[in-house]
Formats: structure tokens, sequence, C-alpha cells
């Protein structure tokens, strides 16, 4: 290990997870690009596959407890170890402050988990930087008052747009022990952090975007005329925000004269309400569920597909998607994409030039999808230009340049 290895901790949900290979993109980017770091996960993993980016990463990997009675060895050393430090006071005001606002079991194990990271951190740790707003940026910021070093944070949907005004505002809030920096993927999150914080310029926009090399050159896609089967295909977890309620509501309602199927990949806490779902409305024949896969297998769906599909909403408890990487990964292979004007999928598909845009109800998809189905020579210019729009304004390489220089800004003691 080199000098510097564990100058950066670098704290995420879990490691690895299926779900969010936009965190694993870009930390084997980060690492390509020379940054040296250390991953400490508050949970272990769950999902059965993994995806080739997770090979490819050589930071080590710690896990932290996920449950404080399970290794209570383990947190009495970080808490009596966290006694002797000159940030505990300060820590400990935090956690006081911050528990009557929060009065959860897990609020209280983030402070747990902070504490064993404090004492197990390379004595070289210069900085931290956390992977969602919500759980891991408060084991971040508990952490950086225990030992004194800068933490950041990259921000995404889920964790902004459930998490409480007041916890924010003190992740924003130099006063408060907030973030030196923070990264959110969309204009749409990082106006509204900006209007929470003291200082705007503390939030960047930074597109998570797409590594290009990663995948395949978009197929030659065989020419569907109007009438021909059409192939529809989705991927996310079967949650509320996805909104494929809505959309298998939207499959009763197309007419005969639409040959359709529809694949679906990802797992999710809904699957056996959304099948029984498709039961009622007399379509389950036309749908496959592939559960979770890895992306050779999505990406070979894509390429096999005629349309896109996510019917993303605003679940009733506020969480609501940011900017999708599937739809980013449907677009460079030329794969049509029928969507929703959903928080910053507008920043990717102008509707009606790289795809269609629709409301989630049941009847406006049906009647997009019908469209689509009738319509396959402007279904595919949309999908050529939005290809054209992710190779010229969402690829990769300029985020990661921008992340990088901020934390090693931060490394470094910059501003």
């Amino acid at each position: 290990m080199t000098s510097n290895r564990a100058r950066l901790g670098v704290i995420v949900k879990g490691w690895p997870r299926l779900s969010e290979t936009f965190i694993a993109q870009e930390l084997v980017a980060l690492e390509e690009a020379g940054l040296a770091f250390e991953i400490w996960s508050l949970r272990h993993p769950t999902d059965q596959k993994t995806h080739p980016l997770h090979d490819r990463l050589r930071a080590p990997v710690h896990y932290l407890p996920e449950y404080l009675k399970d290794e209570p060895l383990r947190v009495l050393k970080g808490f009596f170890s966290a006694l002797t430090r000159p940030g505990f006071a300060a820590a400990w005001r935090a956690i006081r402050a911050d528990y009557p606002r929060d009065r959860t079991p897990n609020r209280l194990r983030r402070f747990g988990q902070a504490c064993v990271l404090a004492r197990e951190l390379p004595p070289e740790t210069r900085g931290l930087y956390a992977h969602f707003l919500h759980t891991p940026s408060s084991v971040a910021r508990y952490a950086a008052i225990l030992t004194g070093v800068p933490w950041s944070f990259s921000a995404h949907a889920k964790d902004i747009w459930t998490s409480p005004e007041w916890e924010l505002r003190e992740k924003l809030s130099a006063e408060s022990h907030g973030a030196i920096f923070g990264a959110t993927c969309t204009s749409f999150g990082a106006v509204y952090l900006k209007d929470l914080t003291d200082t705007p310029d503390r939030v960047d926009l930074v597109y998570h975007g797409l590594d290009l090399a990663r995948f395949p050159a978009p197929p030659q896609r065989k020419r569907r005329r109007p009438g021909d089967p059409i192939k529809l295909m989705s991927v996310g977890r079967l949650v509320e925000k996805k909104g494929f309620d809505r959309l298998i509501q939207a499959f009763g309602l197309l007419p005969a004269s639409v040959d359709w199927h529809w694949t679906h990949i990802g797992g999710g806490a809904l699957k056996d309400e959304l099948q029984a779902l498709a039961r009622a409305q007399g379509v389950a024949e036309r749908i496959t569920w592939h559960g979770p896969s890895d992306q050779p297998e999505v990406i070979e769906e894509m390429r096999a597909a005629d349309l896109f599909v996510l019917p993303s909403r605003i679940a009733s408890n506020g969480d609501r998607d940011g900017l999708p990487n599937v739809l980013m990964e449907a677009a460079s292979q030329k794969l049509p994409i029928l969507s929703t004007p959903v928080s910053a999928i507008p920043e990717f598909v102008d509707t009606g030039t790289h795809g269609i845009l629709t409301d989630d109800a049941p009847t406006s998809l049906a009647r997009q999808i019908e469209a689509i189905a009738a319509s396959p020579e402007n279904a595919q210019k949309m999908a050529d230009a939005a290809y054209d729009r992710l190779v010229s304004a969402f690829q990769m390489h300029p985020g990661i340049a921008q992340l990088k220089s901020r934390l090693t800004q931060m490394l470094s003691g910059g501003p």
C-alpha cells in the first residue's frame, strides 16, 4: 500500500450494490485517475450478482458494524476512543441536537458507526466523502467532527427529497460542521440544495454521465413497420417511485391492434403486488419478469427491445428519481425512450426530440405507447437524437475531472 493510499475515506450505504452502478462507475474512474481512497460500507452486500465494474476497483473495502449490537466490543472501543478526542464535545453536542428531532435507533446507530470509523481510519486520512446525503453523510459528519478532518458528499435523489430540511441545512452549513462541498447529479437537485446552504458555491452540479467505453456500439436495428409486434422493456426497482403499477394499468388499456410484450429487469418489494395487478389486468402472459440482472444482461435486452419505458413519479413520501442512468444506457443503444417529466429527466430528454415525456396516468401512457408503435420511424429518429445528446453532453469524463479536482483540493486543505 502506498503512503497516500488512505488519504480519502469514502463512505457508502452498502458495497457492492447492483442498483448503484453509478457509484461504482464513479469510484473506478476516480481510482483510475489517480485518486487514492479506501471504502467504508455501512452495510454488508445482499445482492446475488455484481457488476463488472466492482471487479475493477482495487481500493480496500471495510465494513462498519451494520447493527451496533452485533459487534458490541468494536463499538465500545470506538466510543471510548472517541471520548479521548478533542472533537468529542462538539460531536456530542451535534448528536444531542439531532436526536430530539429524529428519535430513532438509526440516528444512534449513525453516531456509533461514526465512533468506530473515527477510531479505525488510517492516521493519514485527510478527508471523507459520503455517497448519499442521508445516512452515509450523517456518519461522515459525526466522524469528521471527531477527527477534525473535512468531509464532503455526493447527493442523488431519495436522500435529497426524503431528508428533513433542518438536517439538509445543517449538513450544508459551516457553523454546524457541514460539508466543505457537495456534488449532486441533477440541476434540479443542485438548485434546491444551493437554496439551503449559507454558501451556494458549496454545491456543484456533477452529472454522472456514462462511460461509453463500457458499452457496445449501438446495434443496426431491424426496421419495424407500423403494426409489427413491439418489444417494450424497463429497468428499475419495483418500488412506488418507478410507476410500474400505472404502466401495467396502461397495458390493460392498449387496443388489440397493438401486439406488444414487456420485459422488466429489477427486484423490489412490490413484485408480488405488481404481478397480481398484471393478472387482474389480463396482461400477465405478455410480461417477462427477469429480476435483478447484471450489466451485460441489461444491455443485451436493450439491444433486442423496441422501446424503453420508465414511468417515474413522485412517491407518497416525496421520494423520486433524479436522472436515472438507465435512460442514458438506453440512449447508448439507440433505444427509443418513453418516460415522464419528473425531476431531472427533462435535463436529458427534450420531449419530441430525444424521446417522449408524458404524465404517468395510465391513459396517457397507453396513448403514447400506441402512437410510438404506429410511428417506428419517428421513434428511431428521436433515439438517434438522444444518442447524439449523450455523446455530446452526458459522457462521464468531465464530471470525474471536476469531482477529482474538488476532492484533491479538500485533501490539500484548499477552500
